[in-house]
């Protein structure tokens, strides 16, 4: 799913000012996520002048139907956690810059971040916050039924299935472990795997098998998702045979793995084999300057809790980076 803020989460009628690209930031921050929204707050509250720049990444909270696990909420859906965040947001009258392809970052004492449209905003420290979207299946039905029957996150949505009927597309580890989290709580979980193989960790796969309210459909694919509201039903095709089969299901779990919105960082911070940055504890990347949060680093367990405290962190980081910055000038 593409992110564009202008399509309701920030827009005009919240008065947010345009970045200026003649104007030095102390902190630009990179990704209109948790992660990078709580940076937002942290950072103006601090007093720090501050930017936001995004556009175009995946906003994994907008994929969940409800959320039950972010603390002073007993459920939320995530549309409505993410206007909360934006209404903490706006009270600052923060500069921003929408639907934004970020395309380069040159670091240096002032840092610079490179837009497609060749514009350019210059900052003190960055904080990237771009998080990580879903891979998505591509087939009809999927994007409209997002938030409808269709998830990303069995740690998210699973609760709301129990004693439902549901299907787990992925055969690795997050599919896998997916069905675990699942047949715990669902009277049937089938698994669709492209491959003639599950790929996951054996252990995973043995743990799974413990369940005896579980099936497999081995290379096979889904061809459509179908249903009114909600999700119903989904068409499969056979990959050996083709041969085409429907199944009745509350929900689709698409667990076919989660790629970092990251690119336009490589070859600049030093990043591990999933291409997440790597940070330490105060995340500072290997970068003087640069900072990163959320999913879109290498920090475990991706969840919107995690992701605003690291925000924080982040941000906190950044203040006090700029603090020592100035006090040796």
């Amino acid at each position: 799913m593409e992110f564009n803020l202008s399509a309701g989460l920030f827009s005009a009628e919240h008065h947010f000012e345009p970045l200026e690209e003649a104007r030095t930031y102390d902190v630009l921050i990179l990704g209109g996520g948790p992660a990078g929204m709580t940076a937002a707050v942290y950072c103006m509250r601090k007093g720090l002048s501050t930017g936001l720049i995004t556009g175009n990444v995946g906003v994994q909270m907008a994929d969940t139907a409800g959320i039950e696990n972010y603390l002073g909420y007993r459920y939320i859906q995530g549309n409505e956690l993410i206007d909360k965040f934006r209404e903490q947001v706006t009270q600052f009258g923060i500069s921003f810059e929408t639907d934004a392809q970020i395309v380069r970052m040159e670091p240096g004492r002032i840092h610079r971040i490179h837009l497609a449209d060749g514009r350019t905003f210059t900052g003190r420290t960055i904080i990237i916050a771009t998080g990580k979207q879903s891979k998505k299946l591509q087939v009809p039905g999927e994007r409209e039924f997002t938030g409808h029957g269709v998830a990303y996150c069995a740690i998210c949505d699973a609760p709301f299935y129990a004693g439902r009927s549901v299907v787990v597309v992925g055969g690795g580890n997050s599919g896998v472990a997916a069905g675990i989290d699942l047949a715990k709580i669902a009277e049937h979980v089938t698994l669709i795997q492209r491959r003639d193989r599950l790929t996951a960790d054996q252990i995973l796969i043995d743990k799974l098998a413990e369940f005896k309210n579980v099936n497999y459909l081995l290379e096979h694919e889904i061809k459509t998702i179908l249903g009114e509201k909600q999700v119903k039903r989904v068409e499969l095709v056979s990959r050996k045979n083709g041969r085409k089969s429907m199944i009745d299901t509350d929900g689709v779990f698409v667990e076919i793995g989660l790629v970092p919105n990251s690119a336009f960082a490589r070859d600049v911070v030093a990043m591990n084999e999933y291409a997440e940055i790597i940070v330490d504890c105060h995340c500072r990347t290997s970068v003087d300057g640069l900072f990163a949060a959320g999913d879109v680093t290498s920090v475990p367990y991706k969840q919107i809790i995690i992701a605003c405290g690291e925000g924080a962190k982040a941000a906190l980081s950044a203040a006090d980076y700029i603090m020592n910055q100035t006090s040796q000038d």
